[in-house]
């Protein structure tokens, strides 16, 4: 995927964020939209060990993904998710996302 303009993130962020009163509910935006558009699952690589992206929630810190190793599952913060390459269908979101916590 070719890197968006700032209008097409701008858009991507109008989206998500249509009719929200405040932050919360502006994060909780996004969370749907990355929720319903990132195809899941998907495989990465954090500290040198590949795991399985299978969930995206919303926390209170902010939107997680929930990887998985083995028995092991540990919820990651979508901006800190190392992404692979290529990266999955709907990753825009995640860089929308990234533009409005900015």
């Amino acid at each position: 995927m070719s890197e968006l303009s700032e209008a097409e993130l701008d858009a991507l962020i109008a989206q998500a964020t249509v009719d929200c009163y405040n932050e919360d509910e502006e994060l909780a935006g996004f969370a749907v939209m990355i929720e319903d558009n990132l195809a899941v699952p998907f495989e990465t690589t954090v500290l040198g060990l590949t795991v399985t992206v299978r969930k995206i929630r919303q926390t209170e810190s902010g939107v997680v993904a929930i990887c998985v190793h083995g028995k092991h599952r540990q919820a990651i913060p979508i901006l800190d998710l190392p992404l692979p390459d290529p990266p999955p269908q709907g990753v825009e979101w995640i860089a929308a996302y990234r533009r409005w916590a900015g």
